[in-house]
């Protein structure tokens, strides 16, 4: 099975993701424009692209243990996955300041007050280096730097899942489900040093 999903990722091209990965924005948004999406069309179209932002950073965070625990190979895509899930951040935040909150001053208002926002804004802050750096040009200037700056996709994972688990009223079943995935691929990240044998 893997041999055969690394011999299908191998052929697939990276602009093929972004076309596919792009398409549920404008089409999610036709429906919220059409009333598909329920009486509040607005806040269903702010929880949906949210919703498509934390599942695309866990596929980001999953490429690496897939690889080193199963042998699939999708580093091709990372790149990809992690600029589609800020595509979807900011579609999130678009539609709750524009369209949600509607002028400036509740905006700050409710990023300083909310505690959900304030966390909410904090990883869209994150994500705006890692955004703006994922190019082969600041890969060769920034060095190993730039490897260190994008370990913020962890920070970001978590600030997503607890943004989550804030928003939700009552027992939030299914954003602490979005909480333990992050935890446990960030534990698979993890190298344990193998024990030296004794002489």
């Amino acid at each position: 099975m893997k041999d055969l999903i690394n011999r299908y990722a191998r052929k697939l091209p990276t602009w093929a993701l972004y076309c596919i990965g792009l398409l549920p924005i404008p089409y999610m948004f036709w429906q919220g424009w059409t009333g598909a999406l329920g009486v509040d069309p607005v806040k269903a179209l702010e929880h949906a692209y949210g919703e498509w932002a934390l599942k695309l950073l866990i596929v980001g965070l999953a490429i690496t243990p897939l690889r080193r625990h199963a042998g699939i190979n999708l580093l091709k895509f990372r790149r990809a996955i992690g600029l589609l899930a800020f595509a979807y951040v900011v579609a999130h935040l678009s539609v709750w300041a524009v369209l949600d909150v509607q002028t400036p001053g509740r905006v700050w208002a409710d990023i300083v007050k909310r505690p959900y926002i304030t966390v909410g804004m904090a990883a869209f802050v994150l994500m705006l280096p890692l955004a703006l750096t994922s190019n082969n040009a600041s890969i060769r200037r920034l060095g190993q730097g730039w490897r260190r700056l994008h370990r913020l996709t962890y920070a970001v994972a978590l600030l997503g899942a607890v943004h989550f688990i804030l928003l939700v009223k009552g027992f939030p079943v299914e954003p602490l489900i979005y909480l333990a995935v992050v935890t446990g691929l960030l534990l698979l990240r993890l190298r344990i040093p193998r024990r030296t044998r004794l002489a």
